[in-house]
């Protein structure tokens, strides 16, 4: 289709939103954006985004900078192992690569937690190189336009999609090219109910000639979603509260919590480690991407002389200052410790 590129530029340069990352062409600070715009909505990761420009400017600052600090500026956006790659790649940029930040598509696709999308994200981006990207708004774009039956969660899908997306980038002009073809995914062509009407690619739309929109894309199978039941152990006296290192490699990793204790059933009976609470709360559930928590938060007005393997006793006015994950921020803001 050799209009498609000229038609979702045209329309870009007219409705395209005003966002920081999209005024630089410093790999390091697309880099940043395209890690947290990863399972982030754009509206919620341009503050982080902004904070971590404002607290390390450069590559060898967040290089520097101690995990703990970057874990606690990243609370909230959850997926922790985005800023750990993070932190960790840019380790490597420091110590092997001069402080130098790759410049090319395989080069870049080495850091830790860089994918097919993010290197070409930040090769076209930063350094104007054709290399078509490939995200669940061109995935949904491209499969309506084209009305495009094959599976994107497959091996072919996704070899088929990328392809696609190859032949159809403008490579004088990549950058603004990828730009607009996510824009028009994400504001124009959405998941429910897309402005047609507003789409530079209306008349050329097959699935809207076939009123096949609502079945763009296709997918194979559902993610399966794992229950767990946590039951948090908060031990408080005197201002001073529990708190535990998560250290397995699981969610959270290296985060702090209160002492925990998981179990696999619902109806499970936890009384040998409740005996002296003063009051249990209401469940909390917390959802992510493949888990649905079930947590429920176990009060007790002591604390233990004994501590456990990596409890620690901190001050409860100071317990922001660990990172820790929206889990326990979000009974930390009802709770009345």
């Amino acid at each position: 289709m050799s209009d498609f590129s000229r038609l979702i530029t045209d329309w870009y340069r007219l409705n395209k939103r005003a966002l920081p990352w999209r005024e630089t062409t410093d790999p390091y600070l697309i880099w940043i954006s395209e890690i947290i715009l990863q399972q982030t909505r754009v509206d919620q990761g341009l503050k982080y985004f902004l904070k971590f420009k404002k607290n390390y400017p450069t590559i060898l600052d967040l290089a520097n900078a101690g995990e703990m600090d970057v874990l606690n500026d990243w609370q909230g956006l959850g997926y922790y192992s985005r800023a750990r790659n993070l932190h960790h790649s840019a380790k490597i940029v420091k110590n092997e690569l001069n402080g130098i930040f790759p410049q090319n598509f395989n080069e870049i696709k080495k850091l830790k937690g860089v994918g097919n999308y993010t290197a070409a994200a930040i090769s076209s981006f930063a350094f104007n190189l054709p290399h078509a990207v490939v995200d669940g708004n061109v995935y949904r774009l491209l499969s309506r336009v084209f009305d495009i039956d094959i599976p994107i969660d497959t091996t072919q899908g996704i070899k088929y999609f990328q392809s696609l997306a190859d032949e159809l980038i403008d490579t004088t002009q990549p950058a603004v090219h990828n730009q607009a073809i996510m824009e028009v995914g994400a504001l124009v062509c959405t998941p429910v109910n897309p402005v047609c009407n507003d789409c530079p690619l209306q008349s050329v739309c097959l699935a809207k000639q076939r009123s096949t929109i609502q079945q763009r894309p296709v997918k194979s199978k559902k993610t399966k979603v794992r229950k767990r039941y946590f039951h948090f152990l908060v031990y408080s006296s005197q201002g001073e509260i529990l708190l535990e290192k998560r250290s397995s490699k699981d969610i959270w990793e290296n985060m702090y919590q209160f002492p925990l204790v998981e179990v696999d059933q619902e109806d499970t009976d936890i009384s040998q480690y409740t005996k002296s609470q003063r009051s249990e709360s209401a469940t909390i559930t917390h959802i992510l991407s493949h888990q649905r928590i079930f947590a429920q938060f176990h009060h007790f007005d002591f604390i233990p002389k004994k501590l456990d393997g990596d409890w620690i006793k901190v001050k409860l006015n100071e317990i922001q200052e660990y990172p820790i994950p929206r889990l326990i921020d979000r009974y930390l803001e009802k709770s009345a410790l």
